[in-house]
């Protein structure tokens, strides 16, 4: 079959794309910084800082140089980074920011009905004094304006101007100027996105063919369904209108599963096959992922290219837990080997390695071992602690 990709070399491709396929030792500038983002396309950002924040590690396992106060200058002096969101908070290059525009109109046209059954009728009665306080007295934090006796709890129970700033965010009025202990500061977004990033006006056309487009690079290869969710900006049908549209630009192929099985038709562009081999090897070396790391995002593809099954057990009861709380996935070249629980105890200095699972025929042998005892002496060292220790029974018998 002409136009099957093995296994092996979809996985190298993947990688690549995702910026996991060169050494993570060269040294990275800040302008290598954005450049890393624009190409692997976002950077989730969560709050959980069990070993380190999502959006750190995610870079610090592609370039172990990453400085975050390089991501700090992109994101709070530069303006060549921003925050918005795919299918959750990320941090997005500047550029993209005139194609967002039409993920704020959307927002605006659901957000509002969708809270006021949320919130109820009247919700959004803060709205205007909120924007008026930010337009007057510029950046502002959640907790600045908080309504007298409001007792904070989640997302669910919002005080009425938290709800205010969220909603300015999510339509584009407003921009995350910074954040203090991780708590978002917003401005109006004109004073936090150069000018230059939000022009020329883009029509719905030619944001429909940036995002199948943009996503189909970063992906490789990909079903239309994947291309749609890979921004989480359209719907499975546009994406599929978009390939039958560009079908001459584009070449079916199929690709082979990692256990076994029928292989799956998905599309590249036309040179995806011819290219393949410019593709390098993923580096040997032992690397700690996110849970959150944008290569594993796709559950089902995970699993389908990698023979990995991986689930986030945040919100599993502890008792029902497979795993663990928070769980990190462990890739060994171009495979996805195991996973590993610990967490950073700064108090004390060390990263505490809980538990390791290596998945099945993957030995724990010496040199594996000695390879992930270096990738864990990395991780500690960027996560500001000294040493690690091994809690009794972490490691596989």
């Amino acid at each position: 079959m002409t136009n099957l990709i093995s296994n092996s070399d979809a996985r190298r491709l993947f990688l690549a794309k995702q910026g996991l396929g060169v050494s993570p030792n060269k040294a990275l500038t800040k302008p290598g910084l954005l450049q890393l983002i624009h190409d692997i396309g976002f950077v989730q950002v969560d709050s959980i800082q069990t070993v380190e924040r999502a959006h750190h590690l995610i870079l610090f396992s592609r370039n172990q140089t990453y400085k975050r106060e390089h991501l700090t200058a992109l994101l709070e002096k530069d303006g060549s980074l921003f925050e918005h969101w795919t299918h959750d908070a990320s941090i997005l290059p500047s550029a993209f920011f005139r194609y967002w525009k039409h993920k704020f109109r959307h927002e605006e046209e659901v957000l509002v009905e969708r809270w006021r059954k949320w919130r109820g009728e009247g919700f959004e009665d803060a709205f205007d004094e909120t924007y008026e306080r930010v337009v007057r007295d510029g950046a502002i934090m959640a907790r600045e304006i908080k309504a007298d006796g409001h007792v904070s709890g989640g997302w669910w129970n919002w005080h009425p101007n938290k709800t205010a700033l969220e909603y300015f965010w999510r339509t584009g009025k407003f921009a995350i100027a910074g954040r203090s202990n991780f708590q978002k500061i917003y401005d109006l977004v004109e004073r936090v996105i150069p000018a230059e990033f939000h022009e020329p006006e883009v029509s719905r056309d030619d944001f429909v063919d940036w995002a199948c487009r943009s996503a189909l690079t970063r992906l490789g290869f990909a079903t239309h369904g994947e291309i749609a969710a890979f921004w989480n900006l359209l719907s499975p049908d546009e994406a599929k209108a978009w390939v039958v549209a560009h079908r001459d630009e584009l070449t079916e192929v199929m690709i082979e599963p990692a256990l076994g099985g029928k292989p799956r038709p998905s599309w590249g562009f036309s040179d995806v096959l011819s290219t393949l081999g410019s593709y390098p090897e993923a580096p040997p070396r032992i690397r700690v992922l996110s849970p959150f790391d944008p290569m594993i995002r796709d559950r089902n593809r995970t699993e389908r290219l990698f023979g990995f099954f991986y689930r986030i057990e945040i919100f599993v009861p502890e008792p029902k837990r497979e795993y663990g709380y928070y769980v990190f996935p462990l890739l060994e070249g171009d495979r996805l080997i195991g996973r590993i629980d610990m967490k950073a105890d700064r108090k004390n200095g060390s990263l505490d390695v809980k538990r390791l699972w290596l998945e099945p025929g993957v030995r724990a042998s010496a040199g594996r071992m000695d390879r992930l005892e270096a990738e864990l002496q990395r991780l500690a060292r960027f996560s500001g602690v000294e040493k690690i220790g091994y809690v009794e029974g972490w490691r596989p018998a």
